[in-house]
């Protein structure tokens, strides 16, 4: 698989069972499973970038199919590498969580957390997200190498998701989110939403609709590199 980086940083661990379920396809046939938990439902309310309280929580972990890839399939979203509440995990219940999956093709937003992290979620039907997601392109090539980002597109054609990425010459990595897993455990509520988070995957702050646009994104994640590097220095 590849990887975008290590996992450095700092990280809350989550409550147990406080996170939501579902996942894979056809290259994934290894890891198939149902659950039923969605993170920010059941420890906030409200929608990502309006009104969800998320800053402090830790990332919902997620793998999820390269649209520039071979790979079809769901969404992985499994928190943790076992189905049950036994301790310790009985062999007919273990599983692959999001974050250990090695399979060619697949993105794992853990491979993103050791930089300030900006993840934009948007979708065509019903909605016009290109122009936003032509500026957060471009200000992921600003900041290369100072953050990182990464693009979900939620429910779409696989196949148009990766002409609009040649089209449009996109060069952030484009996650496919064929059935919606990833959006329901992130309370995607519109598009388009994009989540900021610090080194380690700790949300940070979220915005939605209007405030997406190139100037606000640029200072959005300048702020959020200075406010990661404050941490850092904090944490010493």
């Amino acid at each position: 698989m590849a990887s975008a980086g290590g996992g450095g940083g700092e990280r809350q661990t989550p409550r147990p069972g406080g996170r939501y379920i579902v996942f894979v396809g056809v290259a994934f046939a290894a890891l198939i499973a149902i659950a039923t938990i969605n993170t920010i439902k059941n420890t906030s309310a409200g929608v990502l970038g309006l009104n969800a309280d998320i800053a402090g929580r830790a990332l919902p972990e997620f793998a999820v199919p390269n649209v520039r890839s071979g790979l079809v399939g769901d969404a992985n979203v499994f928190q943790d590498n076992c189905s049950s509440s036994e301790n310790p995990c009985p062999s007919a219940d273990r599983r692959a969580a999001a974050c250990q999956v090695h399979v060619a093709g697949a993105l794992r937003v853990c491979d993103y957390f050791n930089r300030p992290l900006a993840i934009s979620f948007w979708f065509t039907k019903g909605a016009s997200c290109l122009p936003a997601q032509d500026a957060f392109n471009s200000v992921a090539e600003r900041f290369r190498g100072r953050a990182n980002f990464l693009s979900i597109d939620i429910r779409d054609d696989r196949e148009s998701v990766r002409a609009l990425a040649v089209q449009h010459g996109w060069t952030v990595p484009v996650g496919w989110d064929r059935d919606g897993a990833v959006s329901d455990v992130y309370r995607v509520g519109g598009c388009p939403t994009v989540a900021f988070a610090y080194p380690g995957g700790i949300f940070a702050f979220a915005r939605a609709g209007g405030s997406v646009t190139r100037p606000k994104l640029t200072n959005e994640v300048r702020d959020l590199i200075q406010r990661s590097h404050q941490r850092a220095e904090a944490s010493r």
